[in-house]
């Protein structure tokens, strides 16, 4: 089969993250034959993230599916609802409903990560000691190196949107999910809420919050089972 007649795959990364937080499952996934996209938005606004996503959309192929970790789950329930959209695959994901913010979810289930954030020029600055709370089955090398890249989001961006009726991808398309079990920045019982509150398919792995680091692997598997999904109708 062609690349042409494959879906496409766009990444959507949370925060303190960039597109680089999918390097070990893009290959993998150009290999099958996918054309493929990792969306840089620049965690100003959510709105404009949201935008971000969709002129992304006007550049790749169709039909896409969408992947989000973390926050990107947000954006990608917003940005999902474009007819291209045919799949939505979160990676310990939130997922917001109609008049829910990021936030609002993360309160449900309050996690470890915020109290190593320190707050600076309008910035959510992930302190060094906080990556064993976001990636903490890492080496301690790849620690060091999503602490130096890690991107530091506009402080208020988990509050600055609530997502209208219009705005729900995952109440109209197929979900996956992938469930982090050790995760101590979206908590698993968080997780679990929202995943089956929109009806996905679960995969739980033993992982961190990055398991597209820690088990790329498992994340590559889902992405396989959402691309047959779609392409069988």
């Amino acid at each position: 089969m062609s690349t042409a007649s494959k879906p496409t795959i766009v990444f959507c990364h949370g925060l303190w993250a960039d597109g680089s937080c999918f390097s070990k499952v893009i290959p993998v996934l150009q290999a099958d034959g996918h054309e493929v996209i990792a969306v840089q938005y620049g965690l100003d606004s959510f709105e404009e993230d949201v935008a971000m996503i969709k002129r992304t959309l006007n550049r790749v192929g169709s039909p896409v599916i969408l992947v989000g970790h973390s926050y990107g789950g947000a954006t990608i329930t917003a940005a999902g609802v474009d007819p291209r959209v045919a799949g939505l695959v979160y990676i310990a994901a939130v997922a917001p409903d109609a008049g829910e913010t990021v936030q609002d979810q993360l309160n449900k289930y309050p996690s470890d990560i915020f109290g190593y954030v320190e707050i600076a020029d309008n910035r959510a600055w992930l302190l060094p000691n906080g990556t064993q709370f976001f990636c903490g089955d890492l080496s301690q090398e790849e620690q060091k190196l999503v602490w130096a890249i890690h991107f530091a989001p506009d402080a208020d961006v988990l509050n600055q949107q609530k997502l209208t009726a219009d705005q729900v991808a995952w109440r109209t398309k197929p979900s996956w999910y992938v469930l982090a079990t050790e995760d101590h920045t979206v908590h698993p019982d968080l997780q679990r809420w929202v995943s089956k509150r929109m009806g996905a398919s679960v995969t739980e792995v033993a992982s961190s919050h990055v398991p597209m680091l820690s088990k790329p692997d498992v994340v590559i598997e889902v992405i396989r089972r959402a691309v047959a999904a779609v392409q069988s109708g």
